[in-house]
């Protein structure tokens, strides 16, 4: 998402960045920010002076909604317009660059945030083994999917429990949850609740709490035969065989 009142400006940045990249416009903060809100891209370049809403505030207001705080923003400028970055950084900017940046540059920040992006989608993805109430609380981001393990363990046992109970319950349309999950996870809401739910098998069933049909049942499958196929295509190994080797298993 551009956000750029001088539209020569705007449309160079459009035309200059990497063409695989669908990009959405936006002339001033507050329609930039609807449009966040609407299509959750993955990352937002701004303008800091525009007519609305600046980029400082449009800054703020992402980074403080569960929608959109994961979303990185690279803030566009002018040299002596030192204030205003130091501002910026302190409401979350992700990046600064001035006005009199080569493309070279742009391309080169937009390829860093992205990759930093992918790292912490591989994190979350592994942190997915915890508990929810064993996960540190350190950012909105992880707030929110503390939030979302929370539902998800409420609903457990809960074989009925669809994607649009879970987007009413953490508060988003079912499109903002699927962007917002795949955005820190690069997994569905679906594959968000099957895994979160495997993962609690396979503790369960080191912590012998059941036998593999109980364990079943008790994380939100009401078929043995699916859990087991599932509890293989993540693991590697069948339930019985994860339960046959539990000491030289590591538990996942």
């Amino acid at each position: 998402l551009i956000v750029e009142d001088n539209d020569d400006i705007r449309k160079f940045i459009k035309e200059s960045i990497d063409q695989t990249m669908r990009v959405i416009e936006s002339s001033d903060g507050k329609d930039g920010l609807e449009k966040a809100f609407i299509n959750i891209p993955d990352l937002v370049i701004s303008d800091v002076l525009m007519p609305e809403m600046n980029g400082i505030e449009l800054c703020e207001k992402l980074k403080t909604d569960e929608r959109t705080s994961h979303i990185p923003v690279i803030l566009l400028t002018s040299r002596s317009a030192v204030e205003n970055k130091v501002e910026g950084l302190e409401t979350g900017a992700d990046d600064y660059i001035t006005k009199h940046f080569s493309i070279a540059e742009l391309q080169a920040r937009i390829n860093n945030l992205i990759l930093q992006r992918k790292n912490l989608r591989k994190r979350y993805r592994k942190e997915l083994i915890f508990d929810a109430k064993d996960i540190a609380t350190t950012s909105t981001d992880e707030k929110f999917l503390n939030k979302a393990f929370q539902i998800i363990e409420a609903h457990l046992s809960d074989y009925n429990f669809t994607v649009e109970g879970f987007a009413k319950e953490i508060g988003l349309s079912r499109m903002q949850l699927h962007r917002k999950i795949s955005a820190l996870t690069d997994q569905s809401a679906n594959e968000l609740i099957r895994s979160y739910r495997l993962k609690k098998s396979a503790r369960l069933l080191a912590r012998k709490s059941g036998n593999i049909s109980e364990v079943a049942y008790e994380v939100g499958f009401n078929n043995p035969s699916y859990f087991a196929s599932c509890f293989k295509e993540l693991f590697g190994y069948s339930p019985s065989e994860y339960l046959q080797n539990l000491n030289s298993i590591q538990e996942p």
